[in-house]
């Protein structure tokens, strides 16, 4: 006997056109000087730079010490778009935030694990200040600074020999880790500690060499599963080495990298949520779509772990990594501009690569790409589309890590995500499928197998009862149409359900013969009628 579920879904939609991109490294600059001088301005109502009062107060700015390498960028970097170059604000700004942050050190408020990133930027700013700050400044940074890594590199030589550097193995993110290293062994470089500099280059080759996986991304909790916003992270520390050791390992493991997030980011510049154990979307602080400030006219307050300004230089050793970079700056407004992502713009500026261009997915009208894991993702025309079949551990524990439930994603490039395969925690509601057996309900997949071709996607998913195949042909320029088969397998579940996450905007209305949704996601499921026993189908 055979039984089955057939659903057809049809999304319309009119034709959508994208604006072009500014030119860089200009942009860069652009967006920095529009930031410093918020920054300026606020400090200036608050003469008394006390770093902790100033981001934790009603106001709320934290991350604000990544302006002292704004700051220090403007300062050092010739560039026609640079007008701050060389102006004697920028070194006094720079200055004022390092002392802030060597008090800060001094009275016990700073150390490398809880202040990683502004710890870098800071560093940053020493090596390009050196010179400009006077001896007893100079000497009081170095020492602070010094003191700092010294704890850092404690962290780092004691997960050198781990088994693996994801979460599992390591305690912390791979992110950090790889941010903890190139922190370290830039130091090492700045400060002649050759201990320091070996030990980065030994953590951060084995990055480039063993722990990419060879699709090009870092895992975060398991080295062959993805995780695409906090990729970027990873990516950057990987491209600061390079800059400075020119290990062709490392830059192999760039340019694996490139291919994997160029293939994989939506047209708006965001990453695939589907493909992600660690963010439903990726909202990027600055960028126009989301960066809402808290007030008119204000700068947003935070940063963003995930942020696509990160890691640009690295993208910019290759011709379409320029274009990749300049695609993701596109984004960027300024005056919008969270100061993290100000921080990690003025690294972009300071080690960008200069050079010709090349398109990038993003720009062609229709590409392929699919992993050696089960996920892929192809554009046609306005439309976009990722299957996913990847697998987690069914019981991942850390508040940290989402489900892998979640196993498709539609999206267009004038109405954005329509549906979204975004993973979520213990929530079996929004899962793509679930089944209820003896009282327990089980939404992720056991097993998978992912067939793309010019004829059709076929996205195969294993469960306890049943499995499911979903075909999709190539869109037509105004309809996606989906079609789901489902085959059952030994005794039926009690319950069982079919659930697409649908993405409402605000005021959008969605009308179905169950009814009007209204809000800002919205869920269309339906009960699968529990199948009888089969062995083959039609």
């Amino acid at each position: 006997m055979i039984g089955r579920a057939i659903l057809s879904g049809m999304l319309v939609c009119a034709a959508a056109a994208r604006g072009g991109a500014a030119e860089l490294p200009g942009q860069y600059f652009r967006l920095m000087e529009s930031g410093i001088a918020q920054a300026e301005q606020r400090l200036a109502a608050q003469p008394s730079l006390d770093l902790k009062a100033f981001e934790t107060d009603d106001n709320g700015y934290p991350l604000f010490p990544h302006v002292v390498l704004v700051a220090a960028v403007l300062y050092v970097k010739q560039d026609s778009s640079n007008y701050r170059y060389r102006d004697p604000k920028m070194l006094s700004l720079a200055m004022k935030i390092g002392d802030s942050l060597a008090g800060e050190r001094q009275n016990g408020k700073f150390s490398g694990t809880d202040n990683e990133r502004d710890l870098y930027m800071w560093l940053e700013a020493y090596r390009l200040l050196e010179r400009d700050l006077g001896e007893e400044r100079r000497e009081c940074w170095r020492q602070e600074l010094q003191s700092i890594v010294q704890e850092l590199a404690g962290e780092v030589a004691r997960r050198e020999d781990f088994p693996g550097y994801q979460s599992p193995f390591i305690g912390t993110s791979p992110n950090h880790l790889a941010l903890w290293t190139s922190t370290v062994y830039l130091a090492g470089r700045v400060f002649g500690n050759r201990k320091w500099e070996e030990l980065g280059t030994r953590v951060l080759h084995r990055f480039a060499v063993e722990e990419q996986s060879p699709n090009g991304y870092w895992g975060e909790h398991e080295r062959s599963l993805p995780t695409p916003g906090y990729g970027y992270n990873t990516y950057a520390s990987v491209s600061l080495y390079y800059e400075f050791s020119h290990d062709p390992a490392a830059l192999k493991a760039l340019r694996r990298g490139l291919l994997f997030h160029k293939f994989f980011t939506y047209p708006d510049g965001s990453p695939l949520e589907v493909l992600d154990d660690r963010n439903r979307y990726t909202s990027v602080v600055g960028w126009g779509s989301t960066g809402l400030p808290r007030r008119s006219g204000d700068m947003p307050p935070g940063g963003n772990d995930e942020s696509a300004s990160k890691g640009q230089f690295g993208f910019s050793n290759f011709p379409d990594g320029r274009r990749y970079a300049e695609f993701l700056t596109s984004f960027f407004h300024e005056g919008r501009m969270a100061y993290e992502d100000l921080g990690r713009i003025a690294q972009d500026a300071l080690y960008y690569h200069p050079g010709p261009k090349a398109p990038i997915p993003q720009d062609l009208p229709r590409y392929t790409r699919q992993l050696t894991v089960p996920a892929g993702i192809r554009k046609t025309g306005h439309w976009v589309v990722c299957l996913s079949g990847l697998i987690s551990p069914q019981a991942v524990t850390s508040q940290f890590y989402l489900d892998r439930q979640g196993h498709l994603s539609i999206f267009h490039d004038k109405l954005g995500l329509i549906v979204t395969g975004a993973g979520s925690k213990r929530q079996s509601e929004l899962a793509t499928f679930s089944e209820k057996l003896q009282g327990q309900t089980f939404h992720m997949p056991i097993s998978s197998r992912l067939q793309m071709s010019t004829e059709k996607d076929r996205l195969s998913l294993a469960y306890n009862t049943f499995f499911s195949d979903l075909y999709v042909p190539p869109p037509s320029d105004d309809q996606v149409t989906l079609r789901f088969v489902i085959t059952g397998r030994g005794p039926p579940a009690d319950e069982a359900q079919l659930t697409l996450q649908l993405c409402l905007k605000p005021g959008e209305i969605l009308e179905t013969a169950a009814g009007r949704t209204s809000g800002t996601e919205g869920r269309c499921s339906g009960r699968l009628d529990s199948p009888p026993r089969m062995d083959a189908e039609d």
